[in-house]
């Protein structure tokens, strides 16, 4: 009954902030009412406000970056000495710590490297990548 409770919470918390926020937070939103309630499944109130967090966090850093970013990254040119790595490059996983990343000027908020022949845009915090250009 407590269990059912606490998730309960946490998605009426979710659902009831969300139209407050900014199209941009809908992912940490949906993340941290998944996360919450996934938390309090597993760990109770505790893991509640550690699912909640984390879900916020990884909803956040999925979000696709804005067109003027993927504009930017398409124009430039591809490097001479490109970088091979054995990892799959995909979204949500990050790149390996010696990649070297370019910061976008327009929004320090992403930065882009030319891996395994893939422009890929990346969070410079985290190394992951939030997208892969063809």
């Amino acid at each position: 009954m407590k269990l059912n409770f606490l998730a309960s919470a946490a998605i009426a918390a979710a659902l009831f902030t969300s139209p407050a926020m900014a199209d941009d937070n809908e992912a940490a939103v949906t993340g941290a009412a998944g996360g919450a309630v996934t938390g309090a499944v597993v760990g109770g109130p505790v893991g509640a406000a550690v699912g909640g967090v984390v879900g916020a966090i990884a909803g956040t850093a999925l979000n696709p970056p804005p067109q003027k970013v993927i504009t930017y990254v398409e124009q430039q040119p591809v490097p001479a000495d490109t970088i091979v790595v054995k990892e799959v490059v995909e979204v949500g996983k990050p790149l390996p710590r010696t990649v070297v990343l370019t910061p976008i000027p327009e929004d320090p908020t992403y930065a882009y490297a030319v891996v395994n022949q893939q422009r890929v845009i990346v969070d410079p915090s985290t190394y992951t990548v939030v997208q892969v250009l063809n």
